[in-house]
């Protein structure tokens, strides 16, 4: 099994020797750069590119700049997705977002995670589990939803949480760690 095979597996990889995935990470970032350094007003230049960058997109969407991921492939956005600045992506898996998905600035998608023994984790070895968020989501600003997570639909997740575990339909969720504070 490849390293790219077991890192979309969700086993233990390098990420960090593989020249594969190394040249992949490069050739995303470039293009990162590149959006990133596009004048705002550059609409459809921006749309151009960021639909090569992402692995698949509806029609009506928006990526403010700037943003980062990892690979980009594994990234899925619904129709009516916004995000404000500083989206970064660690698409090392899937993450994908439903309809009418509306990110506040400075939140991070993370699917990558380390062994927590020392050993291993200096080996350089990680792993990836997928994210996916439903329809109708509000991130507030400056959100973190870690590898592994489900977010349903009719969500809002509260700014500055941490999200490390599922979150039900119809809920208002917040707080380090992230947890249900009321249903909607």
């Amino acid at each position: 099994m490849s390293e790219k095979e077991k890192m979309l597996a969700g086993e233990l990889y390098d990420a960090n020797y593989n020249e594969d995935l190394i040249k992949e990470r490069y050739i995303v970032k470039d293009k990162c750069f590149e959006y990133n350094n596009l004048k705002p007003s550059k609409l459809e230049d921006r749309m151009r590119l960021i639909k090569k960058i992402l692995g698949s997109t509806k029609e009506n969407f928006l990526i403010e700049q700037p943003f980062i991921c990892d690979y980009g492939y594994n990234i899925k956005i619904g129709e009516n997705f916004y995000s404000n600045h500083n989206l970064i992506i660690l698409d090392a898996n899937k993450v994908e977002f439903g309809d009418n998905v509306f990110i506040g600035p400075n939140c991070g998608f993370y699917t990558a995670g380390h062994p927590l023994d020392s050993e291993r984790r200096n080996k350089g070895l990680e792993y990836a589990k997928p994210i996916k968020v439903g329809n109708n989501v509000w991130f507030g600003g400056n959100v973190v939803v870690l590898p592994s997570v489900t977010i349903g639909d009719n969500v809002v997740i509260g700014a500055g949480s941490i999200v490390t575990k599922d979150i039900p339909s119809n809920s208002v969720a917040a707080g380090n760690p992230c947890k249900v504070i009321k249903t909607i």
